[in-house]
C-alpha cells in the first residue's frame, strides 16, 4: 500500500489522515466521558496507565472488559451496549484483528469518537467509522498527543 506522510495512508486510491490534528483536538477537548475497551484492573498494563492519565486530565473513564468489576474506583462494564449513559469516545486496547467489532459498536452506541491506541489499525474500520460520521484516529495514543505542540 502506499504510504505519504506520518499517519496517512493511500487507501483504494483516497488520501486517509489517520491522525487528522482536528479530530485529536476534539477528542481531546471536548470529550469527557471515555469507554476503555480492555481495561481492566492490572496496574502493569498500558490501559491502566493510559486510563489513569485520562482522569488526571478530567476525564470519566469506562472500563469495558467481561471479567473486571471495578477498575480505578469506576464500575466496568462486560461490554459498550452495556454502559447506560452516553460515550464519548471508545479508546480501544486491543489487537488490530479483534479492534473493528469495537469501532463497529461505537457507531451502533452512538458515540463522538473512536481511539485505536498505538500499534492499533484496522483501515476498514476506519473507514466504516468516518463514513458514519464518527470522528477516529489509529495508531497514537492520548499521553503522545498530549505532550506534542498542538498543530
Amino acid at each position: 500500500m502506499p504510504q505519504a506522510a506520518a499517519g496517512r495512508r493511500t487507501v483504494d486510491g483516497v488520501d486517509t489522515d489517520w491522525q487528522d490534528p482536528a479530530a485529536i483536538a476534539t477528542m481531546l477537548d471536548d470529550c469527557d466521558v471515555w469507554a476503555v475497551v480492555g481495561l481492566s484492573g492490572n496496574p502493569s498494563r498500558t490501559a491502566y496507565r493510559i486510563a489513569e492519565i485520562l482522569q488526571q486530565r478530567g476525564k470519566r473513564i469506562v472500563p469495558i472488559h467481561p471479567e473486571a468489576q471495578i477498575v480505578l474506583g469506576e464500575p466496568c462494564y462486560p461490554a459498550l451496549a452495556d454502559v447506560p449513559f452516553p460515550i464519548d469516545v471508545v479508546d480501544v486496547f486491543r489487537r488490530s484483528e479483534a479492534a473493528g467489532e469495537f469501532a463497529d459498536q461505537a457507531v451502533r452506541v452512538g458515540a463522538r469518537g473512536v481511539w485505536f491506541q498505538l500499534g492499533v489499525i484496522d483501515e476498514a474500520a476506519f473507514r466504516r467509522t468516518t463514513e458514519s460520521g464518527l470522528l477516529m484516529v489509529m495508531d497514537t495514543c492520548p499521553a503522545i498527543e498530549w505532550s506534542r505542540p498542538r498543530r
